[in-house]
């Protein structure tokens, strides 16, 4: 098959549509005498279930939304493979997430210019990129803003059990706490969300439904990205797939890979960049010999604990009932409010598995439902899940081409649990989350009784064991393409995001982060964007 001729050349070309993408293509066609071109592989954002807020049930692990990917087996979760859900649709994993609004903490973004030698990466200039970007129901002081795309509202919706939670934590030790997006998250609390008048405020709507009004801005769904073409170490333009015919189009300055911690790294090995060993295995000419390429994969395991309880209403009762269902349904349609404006996740808690951590490493995020997995219905008996996860894991991973097609998913290897030191703050997360539900009175009268992984471990290989086995993604993949030093030559972009040995050409997303953030990672994802941006536009 032979690629078509560009007929149109732009100045950027963006790779990706999901929330730095997204924000590249607004801040970058806000020039008029600039033209970009954005490609997303999904397709657009039309689908109901994407603007409901509790829609993420049937958008993620759906072809129409997510790439489903899936790992390869994984030894620290007892070689299971599990699945590996980023969005595929305008918006990308902000169009099926969890929509919570969270920072990380200072430590994380000053960690990250201590590793690149940039001080703009620091939190004291992080914060205000924050800060420009939001809408926030608190309105504006000094440490959150009014006025930006990005809107972060409060939920509405509490949940008796969930309450109940909160004052367990707050007895076992862990301070209440009403903000945890000021720098410091220890304490355990409601989580802000991306949402308008409840419904799901995904990057699309906020950054580039508004710039697709401009005339220099040109957006292609159902574009898959075959390579990076390239003039020796240079990038010239991308060619890819659309309508089962292979098309190119041109970039004149600069080509942006903000495909994800999984497609970046997919293209640029498929493009030639990369680990030499790896390409020539699947007879890719080497254009670039770049270690780091798909090397550095960091995620947080989530260990869905579930406690049945007695004397409280939570949503698998409500969802087993037609009634109730019907009853969320017109209250929703009539009113956006109810049970179907909720986020998967509402009580949250930062803490520490263990008091030599000198800061908050592990979250929760406390659930009023229970089941074995998503798209599975919730059990038939009432339940919550605390979810916990170890936010600063040690263990590294990586993404790995399987194939020269561009069309075949790339081998995901997370290595969940492989360093000791995981391995213990997981035994130690079981052992706080049974404290905090079995050993406190604000929870004793419902009569919580733990349902997975179950009482029966109790050793610290047991645990171990039993983290292997509920142990899961909570959808935070980063760092395959990290940011570093100049010096750095194992890094694969440099501080201002510019791939190392290749011109014209940066990663902006996810993937270069050097370190993960500790919290979720959907908004520190648009702070690199809109730092990026200002980079580029300076």
């Amino acid at each position: 098959m032979t690629a078509r001729p560009a007929t149109t050349a732009f100045d950027y070309v963006i790779i990706g549509a999901g929330t730095a993408g997204c924000v590249l293509a607004n801040r970058l066609s806000a020039d008029p005498g600039v033209s970009v071109l954005l490609l997303e592989a999904g397709g657009k954002d039309d689908w109901i279930w994407i603007h409901i807020p509790v829609g993420y049930l049937y958008c993620i692990g759906n072809a129409r939304t997510d790439w489903c990917y899936k790992t390869e087996p994984e030894a620290g979760l007892n070689g299971r493979s599990i699945g590996y859900p980023r969005g595929r649709v305008l918006g990308g994993s902000s169009s099926i997430n969890a929509m919570l609004y969270l920072r990380g903490q200072a430590r994380d973004y000053d960690e990250w210019a201590q590793l690149t030698g940039d001080s703009g990466w620091a939190w004291r200039h992080v914060l205000p990129i924050f800060m420009k970007a939001e809408d926030h129901w608190r309105g504006a002081d000094e440490k959150h803003g009014e006025g930006g795309e990005w809107r972060v509202e409060r939920p509405k919706l509490r949940w008796e059990i969930l309450e109940a939670f909160a004052d367990a934590a707050a007895e076992a030790g862990i301070p209440k706490v009403e903000d945890f997006n000021r720098g410091d998250n220890e304490g355990v609390g409601r989580f802000d969300v991306n949402q308008r008048s409840g419904v799901r405020w995904s990057a699309a709507k906020a950054f580039l439904r508004p710039a697709m009004k401009r005339p220099n801005l040109t957006v292609i769904t159902g574009a898959l990205v075959k390579k990076l073409r390239l003039e020796g170490r240079r990038v010239v333009g991308v060619e890819f797939y659309r309508d089962h015919e292979e098309q190119y189009a041109h970039a004149r300055r600069e080509t942006i890979l903000s495909a994800g911690a999984v497609g970046s790294p997919q293209i640029l090995q498929l493009s030639g960049i990369g680990p030499g060993a790896l390409l020539h295995e699947h007879g890719i000419p080497l254009v670039h010999e770049l270690p780091g390429v798909g090397a550095n994969l960091q995620d947080h395991l989530q260990l869905r604990m579930a406690f049945k309880i007695k004397h409280a209403l939570t949503l698998n009762t409500l969802l087993g009932s037609w009634w109730h269902k019907g009853r969320m349904a017109c209250e929703y349609a009539c009113f956006k409010t109810g049970a179907m404006t909720m986020p998967p996740s509402q009580l949250g808690a930062f803490t520490r598995s263990d008091p030599s951590q000198a800061t908050p490493n592990l979250e929760y995020h406390v659930q009023p439902i229970s089941l074995d997995r998503f798209g599975e219905p919730p059990h038939r008996f009432n339940a919550f899940t605390a979810s916990v996860c170890n936010i600063r894991p040690s263990s590294r991973g990586t993404v790995n081409i399987a194939t020269p097609d561009p069309r075949a998913h790339p081998a995901i290897s997370p290595n969940y649990l492989s360093t000791a030191e995981d391995r213990q703050v997981a035994a130690d997360a079981i052992r706080l989350t049974r404290r905090i539900v079995l050993g406190t009175d604000a929870l004793k009268k419902y009569e919580p009784e733990e349902y997975t992984p179950g009482a029966g471990y109790q050793s610290p290989a047991e645990l171990i064991e039993a983290a292997g086995r509920i142990g899961t993604t909570i959808f935070h993949p980063v760092g395959t393409c990290r940011m570093g030093r100049e010096s750095d030559a194992s890094s694969v972009v440099d501080p201002q995001l510019r791939v190392r040995g290749i011109e014209r050409l940066r990663v902006i997303d996810a993937s270069v982060m050097p370190t993960i953030t500790s919290g979720n990672t959907n908004s520190p994802t648009l702070m690199i964007a809109e730092r990026a941006a200002q980079i580029m536009t300076a």
